[in-house]
């Protein structure tokens, strides 16, 4: 028969991975909750932004084709010095 040591080890063994098993069942239920609770993080935000596209969409729909705007005028250049400080100087 087998030593009784051998068996106590055996016995040691097996309730140490059958703790382990139970911890890694325990965090696989959070962690499943953790994913449950991120895909309906996700599945809220998508829907806030396609409520967010339409509303959007709405307002662009109402927006006209081309802006109108008043002609700008261009900026007229400077004149050309007609004499003053710098032509008295020169002369």
């Amino acid at each position: 028969m087998s030593d009784p040591s051998t068996i106590d080890q055996i016995a040691e063994r097996v309730e140490r991975l059958l703790a382990r098993h139970e911890e890694v069942l325990r965090a696989n239920a959070l962690l499943q909750d953790q994913v449950n609770a991120l895909a309906q993080e996700r599945d809220a935000l998508l829907s806030r932004f396609a409520e967010a596209r339409l509303r959007l969409d709405a307002v662009l729909q109402r927006l006209p084709a081309e802006p109108s705007h008043a002609p700008v005028a261009s900026p007229t250049p400077p004149a050309a010095p007609s004499g003053g400080a710098f032509a008295a100087a020169s002369r």
